[in-house]
């Protein structure tokens, strides 16, 4: 047992969803310089392949062994899951981690908070993560590796990115969208429980601040408040959550299921009086 082992991911297949910017890509990131083998799938196919090139380039800089390919799909839509799923079916015959990353958010005031709002966001961020891993699990069960008496001992992996604004009542007025990642954060441990014995794992980052696209408004108005509400004084970095992928997708993290680990530096355990 050495940490080479216990944290080495190497040769994995990868999907991540919104893989192309923001904590997605970050994640992306993180898997590819790793040697690993990454989809990335997002509405944009320009930002999907945008990254997807940067990211080789950046493997090939590194010597990783690490790759990333492009399979845009807009996956607020069933059939695009089904597309998806499909068109990753057609190029490998397992998935050994499946990270769930693509949401929308809506913010707006709750006497004018539309109806549509909650559609759009419930559909993207909770609906369609059960859709698509429904339509990726002969993948998965594939990933798995078992051991001695056919007891699994390295599970594929779902890591859904959640949100502590599923953990704590949010400052922002975004009702649709904390609510949404609150039913994520439980669905993967009721996913954890009836995968578990399919030999798949699920577990839920739920991030604090990162800088990304969807953050920068909160950021731009609020960034010097969120740092001085951090007990360690900053908001995320890349290595953080990439750091935290890459553990719960290695062997040190293959008995880790149903979890749902803060990863906000404990911003979220602080009361606001």
């Amino acid at each position: 047992m050495d940490s080479n082992t216990l944290f080495n991911v190497k040769g994995k297949v990868i999907l991540i969803t919104g893989g192309g910017k923001g904590i997605g890509r970050m994640i992306s990131e993180g898997f590819v310089s790793s040697g690993c083998k990454v989809y990335i799938s997002s509405r944009s196919a320009a930002d999907c392949d945008a990254a997807a090139a940067s990211l080789n380039a950046l493997a090939s800089s590194l010597s990783s062994g690490g790759s990333a390919f492009s399979i845009p799909a807009d996956l607020s839509r069933e059939d695009e899951c089904k597309r998806l799923a499909a068109a990753l079916a057609a190029r490998e015959e397992k998935l050994h981690v499946l990270v769930h990353n693509s949401g929308a958010a809506w913010g707006e005031p709750f006497d004018s908070f539309p109806d549509s709002a909650w559609g759009k966001v419930l559909t993207l961020n909770l609906q369609r993560v059960f859709t698509l891993t429904q339509r990726l699990m002969p993948l998965l069960e594939a990933a798995a590796v078992k051991g001695e008496g056919e007891v699994v001992v390295d599970p594929a992996r779902i890591i859904n990115i959640g949100s502590i604004d599923a953990l704590r009542v949010p400052v922002v007025e975004n009702f649709a969208y904390s609510a949404s990642k609150a039913g994520l954060h439980h669905l993967s441990r009721h996913l954890a429980v009836a995968l578990g014995p399919r030999g798949v794992t699920c577990n839920t980052i739920a991030c604090g601040p990162f800088p990304s696209r969807m953050l920068k408004p909160l950021m731009d108005s609020f960034g010097e408040q969120m740092v001085e509400g951090s007990p360690l004084g900053r908001i995320g970095q890349p290595q953080d959550v990439a750091g935290t992928c890459l553990f719960l997708s290695s062997r040190a993290g293959a008995f880790v299921n149903g979890a749902t680990i803060a990863l906000d530096g404990g911003i979220s355990l602080l009361a606001r009086l």
